[in-house]
């Protein structure tokens, strides 16, 4: 995600309340929130999941509905990459 600026704060606070629900999450294996090194508007949120049910349960969930709420604080949409098999 690249936050706008003057957000930046607000969208870190709000990916690090949904820390305690990702970890009680039915499937949730981890939960990570990462950010750039040299660029901290840069953020990414790293999820594994036991299973591609488990993670379709959670795409249609309140909850990943908070993290596509966050789209009006970025300067570009979000992009979701699935690494699964």
């Amino acid at each position: 995600m690249n936050v706008l600026p003057e957000k930046q704060k607000e969208v870190v606070q709000t990916l690090l309340s949904m820390t305690g629900s990702m970890e009680k999450a039915l499937g949730c294996l981890s939960y990570s929130l990462l950010c750039d090194i040299k660029d901290h508007n840069l953020l990414s949120v790293f999820e594994e999941w036991e299973n591609r049910e488990k993670l379709d349960q959670y795409l249609k969930s309140d909850i990943f509905g908070v993290l596509l709420g966050t789209k009006s604080l970025l300067c570009h949409p979000h992009g979701i990459q699935n690494y699964g098999t």
